[in-house]
């Protein structure tokens, strides 16, 4: 629609004044273009709602095409007329008075619309000025352009008489004659702005939204209630970020811009009219502030809003105007969003959500496939940010639906959907690390326009060299969030058994090969070519292997190659997962076949993929373009296990993950330069009021109370003030627990010095067992922790100066030196500490072309369970680098049952959470192998038999056998380097005996060893002098 750009000082607005000089009259009749009634409604249906979408398709405000309204009338209600209350405004009362300034009132309005009602204050000249911009619209309006595909031309109605507007007293004269004046006049307004708003022609005028404080973002139902909007001039500068500001405090160095600003729940915005685009967004926070002072402002009629990421400063055109806004943007925050503006427990910037519909996750086989599952529901926003991120990775296994679930395949097809998908990832420093996020950038953005991908910190400038980003999250239509230790990348996708070999491929039986080539024709799927829905059920099947990676060595026969059933028998583990949960014993013949929940497969199957096979303490990923190529040799290297924690949470708690990314990402937009253009958007926090309307949840849910927790900065979300709320969750949750903890964490490294170690989780754990000892009450405390940590290096010769740093302050924390729990303890009670706390580690074992072979499983969980009721699940390392805020960015959850079943502690019955005590059950069968062995009762965790007999015995008693049987490393029989050698000369059972190796592998239970906390303990195992590891300050291993 053709328009002019201003109005005011137009030609045709010169025309349209010469037209009809009777400006007085306000008729709504004199805007009729002659086609009828007037129109109610815009003919949409009358129950839609505007998608949230609209956020990404905002145009320019004097576009035609901005969808603003819902298909429901608006109403206007003038609810009082205000006189002028200030001096200043008083004094501006003259004599030489224009007929638009007649009245010195201000008219506040009541608008209605749909579910949304806000207010609006205007003075009688804006009502003037806005007939005067209509007329002139429709003035052009009628024009025959020769632009148009058809002339548009409209007869004016006939006019009835409307009297002219009162000349109302300048001062002095009778009051009640007045009151009369205003409350008719009042009427009159009312009337006129009814009839316009009811014509979609007017209505959808720029100049009308305007009037009506209304824009593109006014009524999706997802942004929650309408508030403040309107044109306003705001200030440059006030970031807190470092960097970001003009070096001088003088008014030289800002200027000031015309915005459109939006106030909503939780946050506010401002566009830029000329594009529609949002050019900036503040989240309310506990810092939010609102000054209306000179000297606060530093400008004339201002108002300062302050929060943890900026200041900002807006101008008004007059001191009313500024007291106004300042009191409304206030009022709106405290009344619908308080919980954003205070701090909640533990000091975090989410507060406790009930009635949370939650899930847990031990290992990445079923985590991933619910996350795949979430990724194919999404409709409208995915959000990932890893730690690492792999865009080939296979989230559903074995593979036998082509490409389908690979995570590149799902992304790129939301993306065509339509769904907006934003991808946050750590930017390593790339000597000291080899994740390549390079390459999984590029990966992800030449997939479609609609994924964006953002790397961060930028270390030259944001001086930012030693902290990493380490959250892992996913976020679905910011509805459902996945958040835990498990980044969407090679390595993490394990389940119960913790294979350590995997030489198979995988093919489907000759009848459904059969059956998937017939139905081809039928029935092609939406996942690419090759891939066709077989059978009827929903299975998908590969039909052409051209769709699938050529994977090493799959074309060639291997020697001895084993069937899964023969590898898993000898393993004892047949039965202990669905990937593998039923042999089909029907079919005769060599061929034999698995149930693995997605079809029958036929050989030998494969769950790891190139880069996905990985021994990473004996050799670091190369290579990440060549996703598919091997490049540790799987016949003769076992892959190392990974063990891992995650959860799900969905309502407002998902809501508050989303808003945590979102500061990030906005955050991240701010600060690097290449992110500012318009194709990297804003992101708005949808509002809490909606979080119920759930469209899709996980299945297997139970309803917890939930609180997120983070640890973020001033270099990592752009705020004032850190937040450790996770650290202080721990703290809280061991201080408060009155049974036992239950801790599976990457790293252990506490027990404050205050010089080179500061958080307080170890201490805590030693005093409260000390309290226990002291009261004489039984009270247990779990660690289970890598046996090494996870960096390259041949630990037969030490380990290599990365190991070992990590190593002298996991040990530091255990048992060696003043401040180690294990000291603390021994110094109250003795060797008494052994009845209170032990720390294990996780082994298993295998076959691999006829040789046995053992590695260690890599925990990197980061969990704690308390009393059966109360879990954390994060990214959240127990270290410095995790829990102080200031350093690594994390995010985690702490649950705590609402809803409670009978369980036993110390013989008692006890009333335990659905969600800790399924989740610590689960962890416990799988490692003290209660899962293959009914016997193992896991179901009371402090109790003296099971503490003693089961729990300690079961670590001992495995520990000792792959001693025996493997030699193996970390063991206390090293107290030294020295000792390396002459340990490692003595050959274990496996080179002497294999019969009498495996009777003794037979009496493994489960996967628990003791630690063992002699292990090189004569050595100084800090990075020795002029090593590379030793030029890094000390916090980088803390």
């Amino acid at each position: 629609m053709l328009r002019q750009t201003e109005p005011t000082s137009s030609t045709l607005q010169l025309v349209a004044n010469d037209m009809t000089g009777i400006m007085e009259k306000l008729d709504t009749r004199e805007l009729d273009l002659g086609d009828g009634e007037y129109a109610t409604t815009d003919g949409a249906a009358p129950s839609e709602r505007l998608s949230f979408m609209a956020v990404y398709n905002t145009v320019a405000f004097k576009e035609a095409e901005g969808k603003v309204f819902l298909s429901s009338p608006i109403t206007a209600r003038i609810l009082e007329v205000e006189r002028f209350t200030s001096a200043q405004d008083r004094f501006n009362v003259s004599h030489h008075r224009s007929v638009n300034k007649s009245m010195p009132a201000v008219f506040k309005m009541e608008l209605k619309h749909g579910e949304f009602t806000w207010v609006v204050k205007r003075k009688e000249k804006h009502f003037m000025e806005l007939h005067r911009e209509l007329r002139t619209y429709k003035t052009f309006m009628r024009l025959p352009l020769p632009t148009r595909s058809h002339t548009v031309r409209r007869q004016t109605g006939t006019r009835s008489e409307v009297g002219q507007i009162p000349n109302l007293p300048r001062g002095g004269g009778d009051e009640l004659a007045r009151e009369e004046q205003v409350s008719s006049r009042k009427k009159q307004l009312e009337d006129y702005l009814n009839n316009l708003l009811k014509m979609p022609m007017y209505r959808n005028y720029h100049a009308t939204m305007e009037f009506i404080d209304v824009s593109q973002l006014s009524f999706i139902h997802d942004l929650g209630p309408k508030g403040l909007e309107g044109m306003v001039l705001k200030r440059s500068g006030g970031h807190r970020i470092p960097g970001m500001n003009c070096c001088g405090r003088s008014k030289m160095c800002y200027h000031w811009s015309k915005r459109w600003l939006v106030v909503k729940d939780s946050f506010l915005l401002y566009m830029k009219p000329d594009t529609g685009a949002v050019s900036f967004v503040m989240l309310f926070d506990k810092e939010f502030n609102i000054k209306m002072d000179s000297k606060d402002t530093e400008t004339k009629h201002g108002v300062r809003i302050d929060s943890l990421s900026r200041s900002l400063v807006l101008k008004c055109n007059s001191y009313r105007h500024a007291r106004w806004w300042g009191q409304a943007i206030e009022g709106f925050a405290q009344t619908h969003g308080s919980a954003f503006l205070t701090d909640h427990r533990f000091g975090s910037f989410a507060r406790e959500e009930e009635n949370i519909l939650a899930k847990w996750y031990v290992n990445g086989k079923t985590y991933m496939e619910d996350v795949a599952n979430a990724l194919e529901e999404a409709r409208e926003e995915i959000f990932i940010t890893d730690w690492w991120l792999s865009p080939e990775i296979f989230l559903k296994r074995p593979v036998v639906e082509g490409n389908r679930w690979r995570l590149d395949c799902i992304l790129k097809r939301k993306a065509q959907q339509g769904v907006r998908i934003f991808v946050m990832l750590y930017k390593e420093v790339e000597l000291a690390l080899g994740i390549n996020s390079g390459y999984s950038k590029r990966t992800l953005l030449h997939l479609h326009p609609n994924i964006k991908v953002m790397r961060h910190p930028d270390h030259v400038s944001s001086a930012v060299y030693l902290w990493a980003h380490h959250e892992k999250i996913i976020v679905i239509d910011q509805s459902v969030a996945f958040v835990g230790g498990i980044d969407l990348a090679y390595g993490r996708w394990d389940d119960l058994e913790h294979r350590l070999t995997d030489v198979g491929s995988v093919t489907l039986t000759h009848s459904e090969q059969a059956e998937a080539s017939s139905s081809n024709m039928a029935a092609p799927a939406n996942g690419g070519g090759g891939v066709s829905q077989g059978n009827g059920k929903g299975v998908f099947t590969v039909t052409d292997s051209g769709d699938q990676p050529r994977l090493k060595g799959q074309g060639r026969m291997r020697r001895a190659r084993m069937s899964i059933r023969r590898h898993l028998q000898k393993r004892g583990l047949a039965h202990a997962d669905s990937d593998s949960d039923l042999e089909n014993e029907e079919r005769g013949g060599s061929g034999r076949s698995l149930q693995t929940g997605v079809g029958e497969l036929f050989g030998n199957t494969r769950f790891w993929h190139g880069k996905d096979y990985c021994n990473f303490v004996h050799k670091d990923w190369i290579q990440l373009d060549k996703p598919f190529d091997d490049f540790i040799d799987r016949h003769t290297t076992p892959r190392m296990p990974w063990h891992d924690i995650a959860s799900v949470v969905h309502g407002k708690a998902a809501r508050d993950v989303a808003r945590h990314f979102i500061q990030r990402w906005n955050f991240t937009k701010l600060v690097k330069p290449k992110y500012r253009s318009l194709s990297y958007p804003y992101l708005l926090p949808k509002s809490h009021t909606t979080a119920g309307e759930l469209r899709y949840q996980v299945p297997n849910c139970v309803l917890t109370k939930v609180q997120i927790l983070r640890s973020a900065s001033d270099w990592s979300a752009g705020i004032k003030y850190h937040e450790e709320s996770i650290h202080n969750a721990y703290v809280h949750a061991i201080q408060n627990s009155k049974h036992f903890i239950y801790i599976e964490n990457q790293f252990f490294i506490s027990c404050a010095d205050n010089r080179h170690v500061f958080n307080k989780i170890g201490d805590t754990i030693a005093e409260r067992i000390i309290r226990a000892y002291r009261e004489g009450t039984k009270y247990r405390v779990y660690v289970v922790t890598p046996l090494l940590p996870g960096f390259e290096g041949d630990i037969s010769t030490g380990g290599g100066s990365a190991i070992q740093a990590v190593m002298h302050f996991n040990y530091r924390t255990m048992n060696r030196g003043d401040h180690a729990i294990i000291s603390q303890l021994k110094r109250e009670m003795g060797d008494q500490w052994m009845n209170y706390i032990s720390i294990a580690g996780l082994r298993t074992h295998a076959e691999l072309e006829g040789k046995l072979v053992t590695e260690l499983i890599y925990v990197h969980s980061k969990m704690l369970i308390a009393d059966d009721n109360t879990v954390i699940i994060g990214s959240a390392n127990i270290n410095d680098r995790s829990m102080l805020g200031k350093r690594d960015s994390e995010v985690a959850v702490i649950v705590e049952d609402s809803e409670t079943v009978a369980a036993v502690m110390d013989g008692q019955e006890y009333q335990a959470g659905r969600f800790a005590l399924q989740l610590r059950l689960e962890c416990f069968k799988m490692i003290l192998g209660a899962n293959s062995d009914p016997s193992i009762d896991v179901s009371d965790p402090v109790s003296d038999h099971f503490y003693k007999e089961v729990w300690m015995a079961t670590s001992a008693r495995n520990a000792t056998i792959y001693q025996r049987v493997f030699r193996c490393l970390p063991s206390s029989d090293v107290r030294n380097i020295l000792e390396l050698e002459g340990y490692l000369a003595k050959p274990g059972l496996d080179k002497e005996d294999l019969a009498r190796a495996h009777e003794d592998l037979k009496k493994i239970r489960g996967f628990l060893v003791q630690f063992p906390l002699q292990f090189l303990c004569e050595q100084n195992l800090l990075p020795p002098i002029g090593s590379k590891e030793a030029m890094v300050p000390m916090e980088v291993w803390t």
